[in-house]
């Protein structure tokens, strides 16, 4: 599972990425890597409402569109793109993924496909939204965890648990850049689900309760949110599993957040 690996990876991530610190990295990103980062704000965020949530589901990717939820889940065996009613958690509409793949981030491309990621497997399979019919499949190198797409619509956000985010081309899923996220201490590794929140990246960092608000221009982790107090108002089970999933609606500004298993949903809100 994802732990034993993401143990691997802090204990000697900073050696394997120091190797390869300069490739596809932008000119910007090489100034803001030597710029000094100011520390990142903390702050809490206010609960605004709870919903149900299937705590079967290991949630990967979450976004909002056409009035609902889609999420991806993950597993081996287990892995599904799924449309979800808010207010009952009911699954409306769902497709799973063969066997030997296990899904992971999740993002909307324009008005009519969804593009989701799988960890090891290397492929990016994309969606039509209107029925789930697959209708493309993509390639990349290395591991797949957080997807999302920007406000524009001309670039997808993909993290792959480094500290490293890649910017690609929706159209053939060709690196058009990457930059390093940063705060004050140095780089922020475990950037898992991704979601963009107005002119900001906002990321779970795996097997934390924080949600790191990133400057896309800089990398700078300019707010941590600390969602700890969400885990004292679900139920715990042997399978509950970390906080993880990060949705916004744009037209109203409400902002989504769960877990892997997580029995519930929470609406939050963030004054940053």
């Amino acid at each position: 599972m994802k732990s034993l690996f993401l143990a691997c990876l802090i204990a000697c991530g900073a050696v394997a990425c120091g190797s390869s610190a300069g490739r596809g990295e932008s000119g910007a990103s090489s100034r803001a890597a030597a710029a000094v980062v100011p520390e990142p704000k903390v702050v809490v965020p206010e609960i605004v409402a709870e919903y149900p949530h299937d705590e079967r589901a290991y949630t990967q990717g979450l976004l909002w569109a056409d009035g609902g939820l889609y999420e991806s889940t993950g597993e081996y065996g287990s892995s599904s793109l799924r449309r979800v009613d808010l207010e009952t958690g009911r699954v409306e509409r769902m497709v799973r993924l063969p066997e030997r793949f296990f899904g992971e981030g999740l993002a909307l491309v324009g008005d009519s496909v969804c593009y989701l990621l799988t960890w090891r497997e290397q492929r990016c399979f994309v969606y039509r939204r209107s029925d789930f019919r697959q209708v493309g499949v993509f390639s990349y190198s290395g591991e797949g965890w957080g997807l999302t797409g920007n406000a524009a619509g001309d670039s997808l956000y993909m993290s792959d648990g480094s500290e490293w985010i890649r910017v690609l081309n929706p159209a053939d899923f060709t690196q058009q850049r990457r930059f390093r996220v940063r705060d004050h201490r140095g780089p922020v590794a475990a950037i898992n689900e991704l979601e963009w929140v107005g002119d900001r990246l906002w990321a779970n960092l795996y097997l934390t309760d924080r949600i790191a608000v990133i400057d896309p221009a800089t990398g700078f982790v300019t707010h941590y949110i600390d969602c700890s107090a969400l885990e004292t108002r679900i139920a715990h089970r042997r399978d509950t599993d970390v906080f993880n999933g990060i949705a916004c609606d744009p037209a109203t500004g409400r902002i989504f957040v769960t877990g892997k298993n997580w029995d519930k949903l929470f609406e939050i809100k963030v004054d940053l």
